[in-house]
């Protein structure tokens, strides 16, 4: 059988929102596309995100392909209407998928295409295979010295829902991302005895919009600009728009946006962090350098006792079980090219999702699968 044999699905690893993407765009061009899911419903990853989750890019900016999300939702999506607009999305598109599967590896298979092994011992033979596993795939927290003698309750974000087992508590988010800036927002207005948000680098603070500009569409529009002008002009907007933290301890990034950016920090999109901070109901403090029992010791030589640790402190892409031995991953782990681009090892295999753009993870899901199904039917 020739590798592009059209009898041979496309498989899709993943029904999250670039995986069903993908999907999609490759039915439109009239390609198969199987659709594995480890989990037993799509979008598993939203469902179990915190239950304050919005979007921090716009409905109208974050349809994927062939169905826009219904203005009832709101300019900033919540996250049980974004799952919803997952499983309507593959109603409608009437996608082929299958849960309860788990690949494992993918391997170049002997007459071309490509051969997955998963869960229960099977084998799958594809014409081409799109890896949809997720930015946010495996929880990682850093391995603090005293860390496991902690006598307080250290969990991952991953695992935080909402405030209400927190009430009155003290807790400490560790972290500055939005992920952690919103979860201790979350606990301080939902009751929680003290917040304190534990900062290593200090991070860019956006605006989620000013005078009904999205600062998504500012991304969007500033992505193939020069690196030191956008540090410019974002500087003097951020010195406009958002005050002077550096009392409370918050100071204002050494580094410019962009640059920042190009490193893989996404800037911190206001959902009340600011308020809060300048309020004293949430505290910033230096970065988590290990433990001591019931007590945390901070990098300012500093000792907090907390009652519970939050770990902010992000995820790990996990691809080097699934394709490591196949030289397409760079030396974070993360894919070495994406949309509809290919390895020249690896001809068929593609990746979606592996970024995260300052210009809006959905967008750039869409964009990605019509390149991917056009470079697939081309084959």
């Amino acid at each position: 059988m020739a590798t592009n044999d059209p009898t041979r699905p496309v498989y899709v690893i993943g029904a999250g929102p670039g995986g069903l993407a993908v999907a999609a765009a490759l039915r439109g061009r009239g390609v198969r596309a199987v659709v594995l899911e480890k989990a037993d419903a799509v979008g598993d990853s939203w469902r179990h995100h915190y239950d304050r989750l919005r979007l921090h890019t716009t409905r109208r900016l974050s349809a994927l392909p062939g169905l826009k999300m219904p203005r009832s939702f709101g300019r900033w999506v919540a996250r049980a209407d974004v799952v919803r607009y997952l499983e309507k999305y593959a109603q409608v598109h009437e996608l082929e998928i299958v849960t309860g599967v788990e690949v494992s590896t993918v391997e170049r298979a002997d007459a071309g295409g490509w051969l997955l092994h998963a869960t229960g011992g099977r084998r799958l033979t594809g014409r081409a295979v799109v890896v949809a596993t997720g930015y946010n795939h495996t929880p990682y927290v850093p391995q603090w010295p005293g860390a496991d003698a902690y006598t307080g309750t250290l969990l991952h974000a991953g695992q935080y829902r909402n405030p209400a087992p927190y009430a009155g508590k003290d807790v400490l988010v560790v972290g500055s991302g939005n992920t952690g800036a919103e979860i201790a927002v979350d606990l301080a207005d939902g009751g929680a005895g003290r917040v304190r948000l534990a900062v290593r680098t200090a991070p860019h603070i956006l605006r989620r919009s000013t005078a009904g500009w999205p600062a998504q569409a500012s991304g969007i529009l500033v992505r193939r600009l020069p690196v030191p002008l956008v540090d410019r002009a974002a500087g003097a907007v951020a010195r406009l728009s958002v005050p002077d933290l550096s009392d409370k301890g918050l100071p204002r990034p050494e580094t410019g946006l962009y640059t920042r950016v190009r490193e893989g920090a996404i800037p911190v999109q206001d959902v009340g962090l600011i308020a809060a901070v300048q309020s004293g109901r949430v505290e910033p403090v230096a970065a988590v350098e290990s433990f001591e029992g019931a007590k945390v010791v901070l990098a300012d030589g500093s000792h907090i006792s907390p009652e519970v640790v939050v770990a902010a402190t992000g995820y790990r892409r996990a691809l080097e079980g699934l394709v490591g031995e196949l030289g397409v991953l760079d030396g974070r782990g993360r894919p070495t090219v994406h949309g509809g681009r290919t390895a020249p090892t690896a001809p068929g295999l593609y990746f979606t999702g592996f970024t995260n753009p300052i210009s809006g993870m959905f967008r750039e899901l869409a964009i990605d699968a019509e390149k991917i199904a056009k470079a697939v039917s081309r084959s």
